[in-house]
């Protein structure tokens, strides 16, 4: 598997079927203009790559983006313990 959000042109051309050296670069290009890929799919958004390479491809790819979906969760259970209760009388 390739992580495609990490990965260099070298390691995506040896690890991906239907995509050689240029199609490979053109992949880390559009990761540089357009930030991390978000979905397998977004690859077809490169020019030279369809959706039915995506496709043959989709055991193959990886995209290490776990971490910043846990991220949202801390700041709510910190607001929470800030949280003082109100005095009833």
């Amino acid at each position: 598997t390739v992580n495609i959000n990490t990965a260099d042109a070298a390691t995506i051309d040896r690890v991906l079927v239907n995509v050689g050296p240029a199609k490979a670069q053109a992949i880390v290009d559009y990761r540089k203009a357009n930030g991390v890929f978000k979905s397998a799919e977004e690859l077809a958004m490169v020019k030279g790559i369809g959706l039915k390479t995506v496709e043959k491809n989709r055991d193959r790819i990886e995209l290490g983006r776990t971490a910043p979906a846990q991220k949202p969760v801390a700041p709510s259970t910190t607001t929470a313990a800030k949280a003082k209760p109100v005095a009833r009388r």
